[in-house]
């Protein structure tokens, strides 16, 4: 399995690639198969950094919300069940 890249690491083979340089090049020098820019374009498409990290962050923020809240939801549960 090949080396985790780092989102700096994919923008910045992105940004290269889409001021013109040969895609083959890039590959070589940064170490990555044929496949890895088809597949980070698809997903990196015309993001930033800055906003990508704002994404993850944001998402990250939300996951822990619905975990939150669904501890308290089953802690309620428990309640009404004892109760009753």
């Amino acid at each position: 399995m090949g080396k985790h890249r780092s989102e700096e690491e994919i923008l910045q083979v992105m940004r290269e690639l889409e001021t013109g340089a040969k895609q083959a090049e890039v590959r070589d020098k940064v170490g990555i198969s044929r496949g890895c820019p088809q597949l980070w374009k698809k997903e990196y498409a015309g993001l930033q950094l800055r906003e990508l990290r704002e994404l993850r962050e944001e998402n990250l923020r939300l996951r822990n919300l619905v975990a939150n809240l669904s501890l308290e939801r089953q802690t309620l549960k428990e309640m009404l069940a004892r109760r009753f």
